[in-house]
């Protein structure tokens, strides 16, 4: 497997360390992770959000916010409506691979394995 890196983006110095603390931070709760697999097949509005992930569309905005301000999904006004799509890959990677990680951990054969 190729991992497209930049050496110095990924020693233990890297001035990038702390900003991924706080990345793993915006992604250590059910909701935002719910969210986040909702949104990988394209752009939701919040309601939708709302119904997808089981919770208010109040709460969910609250979520949105936390991940507008990490830079993990972008807003798009529609009039009064709001469509939120990730930035971009990299947050669906993380969650996948912690979703496969979750796997090996309570499953003896994880389904991605078989």
């Amino acid at each position: 497997m190729h991992v497209d890196t930049n050496a110095d983006d990924l020693t233990p110095g890297s001035e990038y360390v702390e900003v991924a603390v706080e990345v793993f931070r915006l992604l250590a709760d059910a909701t935002r992770i719910r969210i986040v697999l909702a949104l990988r097949d394209g752009e939701q509005s919040v309601n939708t959000l709302a119904e997808l992930v089981d919770r208010s569309p109040a709460a969910v905005s609250q979520h949105l916010a936390k991940l507008r301000w990490g830079k993990i999904v972008r807003v798009r006004q529609e009039g009064n409506k709001a469509f939120y799509r990730l930035t971009d890959e990299h947050a669906m990677r993380l969650v996948v691979e912690a979703i496969r990680q979750a796997e090996h951990a309570v499953d003896e054969t994880p389904g991605h394995h078989a």
